[in-house]
């Protein structure tokens, strides 16, 4: 049984440290942020040897560097990022081209930044659409405001994600940061064993009683989220886990849920994961262009095991592509040859079994929880649990789409992904050069009716994820009775008000073929891929880059990136 006293008193401290964070100037407020900056530079490599020991990796594996990225090194840029946001005298859009689409939609460019963004990511490119009617001038007027409007300061809970180690002290900041909350981070028990690390990291503010830490099972978290003194509620995970705690469980909670009851009756944001579909335009490739663009869908699908709210799920192919069975071929030697690791996550091999159930086509392509591609998944099938439920665990169902033309293949993927699939976090589409130049203004008229919160073009829309200027949340429209991916936004250090969604674009071919075929990147193959043989090395690297921006770091980085 937890202790509720303990429980308590830690709600307490942080009432009577709400008021001081409310008060505190905006100066004090940065210098905290450059002190947890300093502190994850001093403890990134112990973070990566913990987050690697949670999932069963070695620490000198190739897939320690997704430990590498997706932990400090993220932390580190967004931080950096929030810090000169809050910087005295500073426009906060000084970086950033804002620009008007055609449609009156307003977009900022967040990426790139400065010129280390174009040194390291050429050919990458992040933009966040801001919501219809929401104006230019607007836009620059309420960028950059760090605590909410004419509102009393309150106790916000968090409860964090179990599979990305940087996710929750992200959410962490931007309550802190963004809606001027004090926070109580309850770990889940899949990384808890990061929380000593954690609370080093945010040593300053638990010092000065901004941010206080819980551990425990479900129960702390329930006893947390109706506690009298708790004023707002952060969730990120699975749909499942948001109705649970929102609406209560089995069928009283279904009940209450379909009529619009919650039993947790306080603001509550959330980001929750979904289906997410990987879609591919097709064309005339070239065989370099369809090994490399199944290696990217590969990585979509397997980054940490599949163990990603933002995992690819199904691919979406034209029917009528004469390279489809090609690509495919590729996409199988990718998952094939993917580096073994334990499928780490509670629950992924009765997930898997029930992937696969009914589908005796499905294809085994190793791993202690297989590996497995669906290749025949019929569109028509509206009960297909490929579409309707996040399979959280390393299987890609495959299905096909007519069209007599790539723009009529792309408006059926479009409505097919919008319609069909559950969810609005995330979606990637692959398209070559060619097919953008014959379809331009169609192709983004085709990627505006996408809805979902994060977009990637020719890369993975967790790359988005990365930017730390870019908001990170599903498509605006989720309600508690009907949460999709979820409600509000986080990352978004411009601190932007009423974003939509971000987009992410890449290089559809890594240098030096980009150069060789007109593209102008210097980009090599990402780090992220899990082929890549000094993803590592190259974002540990990174990842002290960002501790320590200097041009110091740069012969480094680019020497081990052209290895990989």
């Amino acid at each position: 049984m937890f202790d509720a006293a303990g429980v308590d008193r830690m709600v307490g401290e942080l009432q009577r440290g709400a008021e001081g964070w409310s008060k505190l100037p905006t100066a004090s407020k940065r210098e905290l942020l450059l002190e947890l900056h300093r502190a994850v530079a001093a403890v990134a490599e112990e973070w990566v040897e913990v987050s690697c020991r949670l999932k069963g990796i070695a620490v000198d594996s190739l897939l320690a560097g997704e430990e590498w990225m997706s932990g400090p090194y993220v932390v580190l840029a967004y931080v950096r990022a929030l810090a000169q946001t809050l910087e005295a005298g500073r426009d906060p859009l000084g970086g950033a081209r804002v620009r008007t689409r055609s449609d009156g939609r307003v977009v900022v460019e967040v990426l790139p930044w400065d010129v280390y963004d174009r040194l390291l990511l050429s050919g990458y490119w992040v933009e966040v659409w801001m919501r219809p009617g929401v104006s230019v001038s607007e836009v620059r007027s309420r960028s950059g405001r760090c605590l909410r409007d004419g509102e009393s300061p309150r106790v916000a809970l968090v409860l964090g994600a179990g599979n990305i180690s940087s996710i929750a002290p992200l959410d962490v900041l931007y309550k802190l940061y963004a809606d001027g909350d004090v926070v109580v981070l309850k770990m889940n028990p899949v990384n808890a064993g990061l929380q000593p690390v954690l609370e080093r990291v945010f040593a300053p503010f638990v010092r000065d009683g901004f941010v206080r830490f819980a551990s425990g099972g479900a129960d702390v978290g329930g006893y947390l989220a109706h506690h009298p003194g708790v004023g707002a509620v952060h969730i990120t995970g699975s749909a499942a886990v948001h109705d649970a705690v929102v609406f209560g469980d089995g069928p009283d909670g279904a009940r209450r849920k379909t009529q619009a009851r919650p039993l947790l009756e306080k603001p509550i944001t959330s980001e929750l994961g979904g289906v997410s579909p990987a879609i591919v335009v097709g064309g005339r490739w070239e065989e370099a262009d369809l090994r490399f663009h199944a290696e990217n869908v590969a990585v979509q699908k397997l980054h940490n095991c599949g163990f990603n709210c933002v995992a690819a799920q199904v691919l979406v192919l034209p029917a009528g592509w004469a390279q489809a069975e090609r690509f495919l071929a590729y996409v199988r030697e990718a998952i094939r040859r993917a580096p073994p690791r334990p499928a780490y996550y509670p629950g992924a091999g009765d997930r898997q079994a029930q992937a696969v159930a009914g589908h005796a086509n499905a294809e085994l392509l190793g791993g202690d929880v297989p590996r497995t591609l669906i290749a025949d998944l019929d569109a028509r099938d509206v009960d297909e649990p490929a579409f309707t439920s996040e399979m959280f665990a390393p299987v890609l169902g495959v299905t096909r789409l007519p069209g007599r033309t790539e723009r009529e293949f792309l408006d059926a993927a479009v409505t097919f992904s919008n319609e069909r699939l559950a969810g609005t976090l995330a979606a990637n589409v692959i398209v070559a050069p060619s097919t953008l130049k014959r379809h331009g203004s169609q192709f983004a008229d085709a990627i505006a009716r996408l809805r979902y919160g994060g977009l990637g073009v020719n890369c993975w829309s967790a790359f988005a994820y990365l930017a730390p200027r870019a908001s990170w949340g599903a498509f605006p429209g989720g309600e508690l009775h009907n949460i999709q991916s979820g409600i509000g936004v986080v990352h978004n250090a411009l601190l932007l008000q009423r974003p939509e969604r971000s987009i992410a674009y890449g290089p559809f071919r890594p240098f030096p073929r980009s150069l060789l075929r007109g593209e102008f990147s210097l980009s090599p193959k990402p780090p992220w891929f899990l082929n890549n043989r000094t993803a590592r090395l190259t974002n540990q690297r990174l990842t002290r880059f960002e501790a320590s921006r200097g041009v110091r770091h740069l012969p480094g980085i680019f020497a081990s990136a052209m290895r990989g």
